[in-house]
């Protein structure tokens, strides 16, 4: 199967579509932890209400995925589902609606991906489960695992390691986007495991807690382990702004900090039972009055809550 760039395929040739798919996964606000563990490097991703809208049509002529400029990953992902159901009987065209900023730790990628992967399957008549999604993903990239339910845990670069760990609390969250971009794949190319293995009883300490958090329904611990998560990352990407949005964090009554490890942005998080997020956020907005990005999500739950 041949992946087309749109703009140079007239999409009326392939007639109507036989089937069409659409769904929405969420993108997340870097992760709670990152690290290594048993030699094996994960994250537990940090889910958010904030979405890409993925639609896969499917027809009948087979040879071609078609998609927009830039989405060439996205694509690969429809390839690599078709390949895996055996279904190269088909084409395919891809049509997303991202909203996430890229390269800043928001997994706009990993979002696109997993979503052209569940849209073709459905699509296709036979639903792919979260681990199998997972292992196509990793295939194309390091990814996040917002394929799964609620929090999950997620060897991002083999999928050698899965686990489900719960729904959330109610957490309110505050991105600080203090600039620049990273490009996660060429950040995950070069060999760190040095530092992550010096890192690693921070990792585990933070695993713990947010493990233990999330199974008690406690803000407060899932938001120190995440803290000891990002402070540790000032090894691998240091940020030049973590001390001050935490201590900006401890002054307006937030829980703690979450960070893109391989990203940007910086995460205030809070109890989203106080119900202080917009006041926060103006808060922010006052005591960092040069920085200009500021977005508040709501940690995201399963979808059976």
């Amino acid at each position: 199967m041949k992946i087309i760039n749109e703009s140079s395929f007239p999409v009326n040739t392939l007639g109507t579509p036989t089937s069409t798919c659409t769904v929405r996964v969420p993108g997340v606000c870097g992760e709670l932890v990152q690290g290594l563990s048993k030699n094996h490097p994960f994250l537990v991703a940090c889910p958010i209400d904030f979405f890409s809208r993925v639609t896969v049509e499917i027809y009948e002529q087979s040879g071609f995925i078609i998609s927009r400029e830039g989405f060439y990953k996205s694509a690969e992902a429809v390839k690599k589902t078709s390949d895996y159901l055996e279904r190269n009987d088909i084409s395919a065209r891809v049509i997303i609606q991202n909203p996430m900023p890229r390269g800043k730790g928001f997994g706009s990628s990993s979002a696109d991906i997993t979503g052209c992967i569940a849209s073709t399957s459905i699509a296709l008549g036979n639903p792919l489960t979260p681990l199998e999604i997972s292992k196509i993903a990793v295939d194309i990239e390091p990814t996040d695992p917002v394929m799964f339910p609620g929090i999950a845990l997620l060897d991002y670069k083999q999928g050698k390691v899965s686990e489900e760990l719960g729904s959330a609390p109610p957490m309110e969250i505050i991105a600080f986007d203090f600039g620049g971009s990273v490009d996660t794949v060429l950040f995950n190319q070069v060999d760190r495991s040095s530092i992550w293995e010096s890192i690693m009883p921070d990792t585990e300490k933070a695993l713990q807690l947010v493990r233990t958090g999330i199974a008690q329904g406690d803000p407060k611990l899932i938001a120190q382990g995440a803290t000891i998560s990002a402070l540790a990352s000032q090894k691998i990407s240091s940020k030049q702004y973590m001390e001050d949005v935490l201590q900006f964090s401890k002054s307006v009554g937030g829980l703690g900090i979450c960070v893109g490890h391989s990203g940007t942005i910086i995460g205030v998080l809070l109890d989203g039972k106080a119900k202080i997020g917009k006041h926060v956020f103006r808060q922010a907005r006052s005591c960092f009055p040069k920085q200009k990005k500021f977005i508040i999500f709501g940690l995201l739950m399963a979808e059976s809550e």
